[in-house]
């Protein structure tokens, strides 16, 4: 005569629900394409700039730092 196949279920407490809060595993980012243009890395520097070359920049509202990051690529020719 055989023997059926030995099925073991858990029936303490602790092994159950160890099985039902196991983690899931963590889906895969998805990246999308990036963009070209600058470099999206930034640098914090100190400049001393003349107070009427800031004002110029400033009157305009915020802004205005990625307005001078602007200028100054254009005179870079970046």
């Amino acid at each position: 005569m055989t023997r059926p196949p030995h099925r073991y279920r858990p029936t303490d407490p602790l092994s159950v629900a160890e099985a039902v809060f196991k983690p899931a595993p963590a889906p895969e980012p998805v990246r999308a394409a990036k963009p070209p243009g600058p470099p999206a890395a930034k640098e914090l520097v100190s400049l001393k700039l003349d107070s009427d070359l800031v004002a110029h920049f400033q009157e305009d509202g915020p802004g205005w730092q990625e307005r001078i990051n602007a200028a100054l690529r254009k005179a870079a020719g970046l």
